[in-house]
């Protein structure tokens, strides 16, 4: 007896995506998410631009129409939400998966924070954006530090900090900048990141340029304190009054939910789950990955217009067992 067929664990749109192969596929299915719909997405900065256009993060052939070149986090948050009602999927949310064991009988046990279920297959679709890379400094867990910018409006007139070289780091300098804050940013290279979007590039070089926002190259945070900040650079160290330090230092997958999982990892600097890249299927059989958290700690690999192939080929090797 099983309750589910598949049981895929992340409601984001590779996820998504996976129940909808399911359906197609007439297997019954469940999504459980241990937040939002699209938690990840939910997460992004409020005014935060995608890379790709509209039609290259669809899902389920279902259109997504954007105003924009390239649409924006309300855009997509809103599209995602309209392709779970199409498909009417069977999404549990606000519910943490805590374990996966594979059983004898060849069935998998699912416990999660609310209930227990049997399966005859797991996905694990969960993305990346949950665990922040920490600084390790002190004062890192005061109040004023933040590792997820979502408004600038909170930063206005403030003095901010801001940790960081690429996207996040540029977006949040730039709008908490417009809103009237004393922003400084601090990089620990001698550059801005090779991965910001070109189009955002010569706004914060000109910015830079011209003095409205302060950078220090080459540079890393030691300490925070309720009123200041110390900064390691090449000429010294730094204090400086501050009211506020927004840390966009990466994020990773969350590890210790993949070991519970049972999941085998490489072991390297990238630290990827193991899996078959015809199959997706991990080390154990009947156990899948599909989406970004397939590229462990190398988080520009894997996106959603590049691995929404994933959910095809997972429900393609499913159906061949079947056959």
């Amino acid at each position: 007896m099983v309750d589910y067929d598949v049981l895929i664990i992340g409601a984001g749109p590779i996820g998504m995506a996976c129940a909808i192969e399911a359906k197609k596929a007439g297997l019954t299915y469940v999504i459980v998410e241990k937040g939002a719909l699209v938690n990840s997405l939910y997460n992004y900065p409020v005014f935060m631009t995608f890379f790709s256009t509209s039609q290259r993060l669809e899902i389920g052939d279902v259109p997504f129409v954007s105003i924009n070149p390239k649409p924006n986090r309300n855009e997509a948050v809103e599209y995602y939400r309209r392709v779970a009602e199409k498909f009417s999927l069977n999404i549990h949310l606000y519910e943490r998966v805590d374990s996966v064991r594979k059983n004898e009988d060849g069935l998998f046990d699912v416990q999660t924070a609310k209930r227990h279920y049997k399966t005859r297959y797991v996905i694990v679709s969960t993305g990346f954006y949950d665990v922040p890379v920490l600084m390790k400094i002190p004062g890192e867990d005061l109040p004023k530090v933040t590792h997820y910018y979502k408004d600038p409006h909170q930063y206005a007139f403030q003095r901010v900090v801001v940790v960081g070289a690429n996207n996040s780091a540029i977006d949040a300098a730039l709008e908490t900048y417009r809103k009237g804050a004393q922003v400084t940013l601090v990089i620990r290279g001698q550059e801005i990141g090779s991965y910001v979007k070109y189009w955002v590039r010569p706004d914060i070089e000109n910015r830079i340029k011209e003095g409205a926002i302060k950078v220090y190259y080459g540079s890393t945070l030691t300490s925070i304190e309720p009123d200041t900040v110390h900064i390691q650079t090449p000429e010294g160290e730094v204090v400086l009054e501050n009211d506020f330090v927004i840390a966009t230092t990466g994020y990773t997958p969350d590890f210790k939910l993949l070991k519970n999982l049972g999941l085998e990892l490489s072991g390297d600097v990238a630290n990827c789950p193991m899996y078959n890249p015809e199959t997706m299927e991990s080390s154990t059989p009947g156990f899948y990955l599909a989406g970004v958290v397939c590229g462990g700690m190398d988080t520009h690999k894997w996106f959603i217009e590049n691995s929404r192939v994933h959910a095809v080929q997972i429900f393609d090797h499913i159906k061949s067992l079947q056959s």
